[in-house]
């Protein structure tokens, strides 16, 4: 009998040396929460909320820590708004804690994974793995940019560009706009149309605002660089613009002599020449002429268009002016006009009318008439 026991007993402790058991124990404490996976954006903070679960019959006391969490990244644990650092919990019972974590502005886009650890004061761990897909490539810079910054026209121009300003820090900025043109040159910032010297934007936020640039008087032909800044301060960001000037449009309009006046008989003609003068740097192309005149006054030009004026050239045209049969002697104003898309030029030309020779023969011969007849009148009549 105590033989087979024996055997028994032999054969039982050998089962559980070879044999192993599983122990259906559970942790005495549990961290658990329902989203354990989360999608973020560069310098965005997220939010978890965490149960702590007191799986044992005795009041567990427990610390947090994290590992495996990435470079920079920042936490916080609260709990009833309060930030913590150690939390009991009653046996059986279940606390709720509240873990942000911070990311960085400067993060690649990529998944993270970490996990949070509450650490027993017996020694006890429980670990909960944590996921952060970041969907972005992030900075910790700002972001002046702009997708046309290269404009080409003439020195009477406003150039007037579109840039946009992208706030990648992790706090709110107020951004000074300036430039460095040269001098004489002026820059105008505007959002929504109205000039702004500043634009204030929040964390991950953008806004597109205009650049009018206006060249200096008699600016010469060649391609300017204007640098554009936006300055926070802490963080800043800087484009460039390039403006090609194809030249400066000035045109003048005047007679060989600069004599703007001349006189011409009642019903006859007077030839007039007139002078256009390209005293700009770029082409004149397409010179229009024309006149304004008195009533029933006529100007007529040998031509009435030029096709182009090089600049620092001069071309010739005569304009023929008619007066009326019945112009009264005095002054009259004809104005000309030379025109082109870009520019144009006035000249203000005074002519004096004289009286016809035959009017005054017609004249004198109706005072002769006259006199005759008050003659003949007194010799007839004068003596009854």
């Amino acid at each position: 009998m105590w033989k087979k026991l024996g055997i028994i007993a032999l054969i039982t402790t050998l089962i559980s040396l070879f044999i192993p058991t599983t122990s259906t124990q559970a942790q005495p404490v549990t961290i658990f929460t329902p989203y354990t996976g989360l999608t973020a954006s560069p310098g965005e903070t997220i939010t978890y909320n965490v149960d702590l679960i007191n799986n044992d019959n005795s009041v567990k006391s427990v610390s947090f820590d994290f590992n495996h969490l990435p470079k920079n990244w920042t936490t916080s644990i609260t709990a009833n708004g309060n930030t913590i650092k150690q939390l009991s919990v009653k046996p059986g019972g279940e606390e709720q804690i509240t873990v942000e974590v911070n990311i960085p502005m400067e993060v690649k886009k990529n998944d993270y994974r970490f996990e949070l650890v509450a650490k027993g004061t017996d020694g006890s761990t429980s670990s909960l793995p944590l996921l952060v897909s970041v969907t972005e490539e992030g900075s910790s810079k700002s972001n002046l940019t702009t997708d046309e910054p290269s404009r080409e026209g003439h020195a009477d121009s406003t150039f007037n560009f579109t840039a946009t300003l992208k706030n990648n820090t992790a706090e709110r900025q107020n951004y000074a706009l300036s430039s460095k043109a040269p001098e004489g040159w002026a820059v105008q910032f505007k959002v929504d149309g109205e000039n702004v010297t500043s634009i204030a934007l929040e964390p991950n936020e953008s806004k597109s605002f205009d650049i009018d640039v206006t060249p200096a008087e008699n600016v010469k032909q060649e391609t300017y660089k204007i640098p554009i800044m936006a300055n926070a301060g802490a963080s800043s960001s800087e484009l460039e613009l390039e403006i090609h000037i194809t030249g400066h449009y000035s045109m003048k309009l005047t007679t060989p002599d600069g004599n703007l006046s001349s006189s011409v008989t009642a019903g006859k003609e007077r030839k007039v020449e007139l002078v256009v003068e390209n005293d700009g740097t770029a082409e004149l192309f397409d010179v229009k002429l024309s006149a304004e005149t008195p009533p029933n006054w006529q100007v007529s030009f040998e031509k009435e268009q030029i096709a182009s004026i090089k600049p620092g050239d001069k071309a010739s045209v005569i304009a023929t002016i008619h007066a009326p049969d019945d112009a009264i002697a005095g002054d009259y104003v004809t104005v000309f006009k030379a025109e082109t898309p870009a520019v144009s030029s006035d000249a203000v030309f005074r002519v004096s009318v004289k009286t016809s020779m035959v009017w005054g023969l017609f004249g004198l011969a109706i005072i002769i008439a006259v006199i005759g007849g008050l003659y003949y009148i007194f010799k007839k009549y004068g003596r009854r």
